[in-house]
């Protein structure tokens, strides 16, 4: 009796034991094809990110030189500009920074080689008694109108800043108007800058 016992709970163990690896060997299956999945995935998205890698360094390379676009400038290092009988176009001629060279010292005048977001912006200075002040214009339109009177003497200051959409071949200026004066020497007090945000 004893030993059918024992066989009979050996025969038990046994079939528990098939159960259990029934459930393992299922769960092993079940886990070896997540496994494969993963790996596909993981292929798909390396394939993916090879793409996406090859179209930015694509895309870097075609618009590198459109991309970097930016400039400052000092008034003159003469001292008063002004004032003068009629609005009269500031040339900042002393270049600081040209990347792209859409500035022309020579004229005053940005250019924008490409369609995009560009963003600008001025100090101008003044040490004697009187207006000082300045437009900045987008081609003929007026965007920004800066003013202070220097009722104190000794050293004033005014700046201001903004963000264009330009078309190809927009200009931007900063303007005198008539009656007005400014200040710079080679210290830098008078500047003039841009730079393009991101084309459009």
């Amino acid at each position: 009796l004893e030993l059918e016992v024992r066989v009979s709970v050996s025969e038990k163990q046994l079939k528990d034991l098939k159960t259990e690896n029934t459930e393992l060997e299922v769960r092993l299956v079940a886990s070896e094809k997540l496994l494969e999945d993963l790996k596909t995935e993981n292929t798909v998205l390396s394939f993916r990110l090879n793409e996406t890698d090859d179209s930015l360094q694509q895309f870097i390379n075609t618009n590198s030189d459109e991309l970097k676009v930016a400039f400052s400038a000092g008034l003159t290092d003469s001292g008063s500009v002004g004032p003068f009988d009629q609005e009269t176009t500031l040339i900042f001629s002393k270049t600081i920074t040209n990347i792209g060279q859409a500035y022309n010292q020579t004229a005053g005048v940005f250019t924008a080689p490409v369609r995009g977001l560009y963003f600008f912006s001025f100090t101008a200075a003044d040490y004697l008694e009187g207006y000082m002040g300045l437009y900045l214009y987008r081609n003929n339109q007026p965007i920004i109108f800066n003013l202070d009177l220097n009722d104190h003497g000794g050293y004033a200051s005014t700046s201001n800043g903004v963000a264009l959409q330009l078309e190809e071949g927009d200009a931007v200026r900063l303007s005198l108007p008539a009656s007005y004066r400014l200040y710079d020497d080679s210290r830098n007090f008078s500047v003039f800058s841009g730079f393009l945000l991101f084309p459009l």
